[in-house]
């Protein structure tokens, strides 16, 4: 890896602000951005599509094996390829996301997926945030994040979120969602959610986006 690309890892549960703190961080210093989740939810998207179980490891490793998937970057967005289908549009539903929840679970696919990440993120310098990156996925990120919010400030954000996207749910469903994904991540034994000792903390949970892009930011320039 060449001495001027560099790595910025974000990590941190559901709903805590990872992808729009990543996009903002991303923009700000004029690098790429790689969401790690939209991949596995294709992968969801994927399983789902073929009418296979999210926990049948046989079943999609099969999968695995025929499942075309691509990402492309156009005009700083990415757009994630399924099977010559652009599918970007389609991940964000709460099927996808349980689904996307329950397959990263298992070794196979995340093996697969991180591979993916480390190749993609070798050659330019990226802003990469998920579960795992700086812990499995880049755990020589020159720069390490780890965000966090309260479960009721997360879903009160999901749910707003689904209401401007047209697809409302019930507070209370949401907060049940995040929850569970919670217990989802930091439980399972491939790759789980967890902070590693030499990442930042930023806890978001009584801050705005911006107060926290600025703050991730001047640990950056020091």
């Amino acid at each position: 890896m060449s001495e001027n690309v560099y790595q910025i890892a974000i990590d941190g549960p559901s709903g805590s602000g990872k992808s729009t703190l990543a996009k903002g961080a991303a923009t700000k210093l004029g690098i790429m951005y790689l969401d790690t989740g939209a991949m596995y939810r294709t992968c969801g998207l994927c399983a789902l599509k073929s009418g296979i179980g999210t926990k049948d490891t046989d079943a999609v490793k099969k999968m695995l094996d025929s499942m075309d998937l691509k990402i492309k970057f156009a005009d700083g967005v990415q757009h994630m390829i399924l099977n010559g289908e652009d599918v970007t549009g389609s991940i964000r539903t709460p099927e996808v996301s349980r689904a996307a929840s329950d397959i990263s679970s298992l070794p196979i696919v995340r093996t697969a997926m991180v591979d993916m990440q480390r190749k993609i993120a070798a050659d330019q310098s990226f802003v990469v945030d998920g579960r795992d990156i700086g812990s499995v996925v880049l755990p020589n990120a020159k720069y390490k994040f780890f965000l966090t919010a309260s479960a009721e400030a997360r879903a009160q954000r999901r749910f707003l979120e689904l209401q401007e996207k047209g697809t409302p749910q019930a507070l209370e469903d949401v907060l049940k969602d995040i929850i569970w994904r919670d217990k989802q991540d930091s439980e399972r034994a491939a790759s789980p959610l967890v902070k590693v000792d030499d990442a930042i903390e930023i806890d978001t949970s009584n801050i705005g986006i911006e107060e926290t892009l600025d703050l991730l930011l001047s640990y950056i320039k020091e």
